[in-house]
């Protein structure tokens, strides 16, 4: 197949990743996209990063034996586990979510103080102080929030429970005085309504998801593999677990935009 006319891949452990396709979708509307979900497996937020790495690598080895033209990691926990092996083991171009997230809020902040609200998995690998490690002069402020994950999968982005435990995690970063906020779990713009209401419209939300998309269109456009015109794209949706379960959470989060899920075995 030529290279222009094959698929773009793009891995998540579960759902949160539909937020990174949706944005490449808006932005790349003449690709083809294949989406895989390890919802058999997730969450990979509070499992060891080994862990993380042996599921993301089956993951992707699947989607690149599907004739991708490129890989979009598009979970920040497996992108904190794989990147490194990813470059080295695959063929195609690859585009993860740390950092295009990191570059964007360093150009956003004014103040040098920058927080990132992600999962267990991810702050233990300290992919984003790893990403800021160049900018000496800002501080970065992280915080776990692994709850986040339960009330998008559950369908829940407000009322007064969610709203508890957004203050409950986002309180500190509002008292250390940050000026700019990292979404950093691809769950979480989801949640940008009642994460914004708690942090205040002084502090930028930076979203990983949408600095993932603009990246992958960037390396996409630079290695001459985007179609200039209108075509049929296609959109096919794969998941390690319940496909029905998956289309009926994907429809919730984000209306009809998922649809024809079929289940396959990655392990």
């Amino acid at each position: 197949m030529n290279d222009l006319n094959r698929p773009i891949g793009i891995f998540d452990s579960g759902f949160g990743g539909l937020t990174v396709m949706r944005a490449l979708v808006d932005q790349l509307p003449n690709e083809d996209f294949i989406y895989l979900g390890d919802t058999a497996r997730q969450p990979y937020g509070p499992r060891p990063i080994a862990q993380v790495r042996e599921f993301a690598l089956q993951g992707l080895d699947h989607l690149a034996s599907m004739d991708v033209k490129a890989l979009v990691i598009a979970c920040n926990s497996a992108s904190s586990a794989v990147l490194r092996d990813a470059r080295e083991r695959y063929s195609v171009p690859i585009t993860e979510v740390i950092l295009p997230a990191a570059r964007r809020a360093a150009a956003a902040t004014r103040s040098g103080r920058v927080g990132v609200v992600c999962t267990e998995s991810t702050a233990r690998s300290n992919s984003y102080d790893d990403a800021f490690a160049i900018n000496t002069d800002i501080e970065l402020l992280t915080r776990p929030c692994p709850r986040f994950v339960e009330f998008v999968e559950s369908g829940i982005t407000g009322g007064d429970e969610l709203l508890d435990v957004a203050r409950e995690y986002l309180d500190p970063l509002s008292e250390a005085e940050i000026d700019t906020l990292i979404l950093g779990c691809t769950h979480y713009p989801l949640l940008s309504g009642v994460i914004n209401y708690v942090m205040g419209h002084g502090v930028t939300l930076v979203s990983s998801a949408e600095a993932a998309a603009q990246a992958a269109f960037a390396m996409l456009t630079r290695r001459g593999l985007v179609h200039e015109g209108p075509r049929e794209a296609t959109r096919t949706f794969l998941t390690t677990g319940d496909p029905t379960d998956f289309q009926g959470i994907g429809e919730r989060l984000l209306g009809e935009f998922v649809t024809d899920v079929a289940r396959v075995k990655i392990d």
